[in-house]
């Protein structure tokens, strides 16, 4: 869906993020900014340690305290500022207004309570319903998702579901409650690539039905070609470029967009071609390039210009940004 004149759903306007490093000033994540509109999906990619993970996790108030702590930016989920809220205020939002759904249903769901109830955990904190009809909700929910036998599987543990199963449990925990915001951290993370793509197309038809705002993290370029709307590309806590899917694909701009790309797997490739990667690690916070954090492994470093400073972010296309010494330089062209 392309973007229109509603107001977004979620609004992330100059999010940073710090870690504790004494007297030194550390940021997990510096200067962020994107928005979900209702009905929208919008993909944060990149390595593992690129923020992306963080920046959800300050969305969702459940920042680590004393070791991650959001410093500067607003969060706007409707008009209020997140980053306003009290714990006990955020703890009545999430599940009600936002939920998530995490990485790994095996740790995030609790082995030794039966499904079902744990679904019912958000309704019991969030609801006045009463047994029958908190068990009727969840039954309810669990077809939604495309559970088979529900009133079978509302009763069984964790162990005894499949891993898609299990994911689509978490799914139907987060949605219990119909919330306006929807954070899907890596949904496919240790999936068959079958269960990956029905657990994709059922997210997708979950925002389609219910006109949910999603975000969509993920490190793999190639689940979202055809899930997303925009697509918002961070690397070392910065966001390096955004913008609409198609621009993304078809015209990426920032070397680092385009390495991600590169690495993506092709059916047309010859059976032995070597799969293209991207030179080097993503290094820790603690240990970040100074200028922009990319350069030591970018194909179109410019000596004595990437390693100054980190490049302010210029508008090349309509909502497409990237930030690039190419192109606060004028180089792009011979890149």
């Amino acid at each position: 869906m392309g973007r229109s004149m509603t107001k977004p759903v979620l609004d992330v306007q100059g999010l940073t993020v710090r870690l504790p490093a004494g007297a030194d000033r550390v940021n997990a994540v510096e200067n962020v900014s994107f928005a979900v509109a209702p009905g929208e999906i919008v993909c944060v990619v990149g390595e593992s340690g690129s923020g992306k993970s963080v920046t959800a996790h300050a969305v969702m108030g459940l920042l680590p305290p004393g070791q991650l702590t959001a410093t500067a930016g607003r969060i706007l989920l409707e008009g209020d500022d997140l980053l306003q809220k009290s714990p006990a205020e955020m703890r009545r939002i999430r599940g009600d207004r936002i939920s998530m759904i995490f990485q790994e249903p095996m740790t995030a769901l609790n082995p030794v309570m039966q499904v079902g109830d744990q679904i019912a955990e958000v309704l019991d904190i969030h609801t006045k319903l009463n047994e029958r009809e908190r068990r009727q909700r969840v039954l309810d929910v669990m077809q939604s998702v495309h559970l088979p036998e529900p009133e079978r599987l509302i009763d069984v543990y964790p162990h005894q579901l499949s891993g898609g199963q299990r994911q689509r449990i978490m799914i139907a925990a987060a949605l219990v409650l119909d919330p306006v915001l929807l954070i899907a951290d890596e949904p496919t993370t240790a999936l068959d690539v079958t269960t990956q793509a029905q657990i994709l197309d059922l997210i997708r038809r979950l925002q389609q039905e219910r006109g949910l705002a999603v975000i969509l993290i993920t490190h793999d370029m190639g689940v979202i070609a055809e899930m997303t709307d925009d697509v918002v590309v961070m690397y070392l806590g910065h966001e390096v470029e955004k913008g609409p899917v198609d621009a993304i694909f078809h015209a990426p701009r920032h070397p680092y967009t385009r390495s991600l790309l590169r690495s993506i797997p092709s059916v047309l490739a010859e059976p032995r071609a070597r799969l293209a990667t991207i030179a080097g690690s993503i290094p820790h916070p603690y240990a970040r390039p100074p200028g922009c954090p990319f350069h030591p492994r970018c194909p179109d470093y410019i000596r004595g210009v990437c390693e100054k400073s980190f490049p302010a972010e210029v508008a090349i296309g309509e909502r497409h940004d990237v930030a690039c010494h190419l192109y606060t330089t004028g180089a792009a062209a011979a890149a």
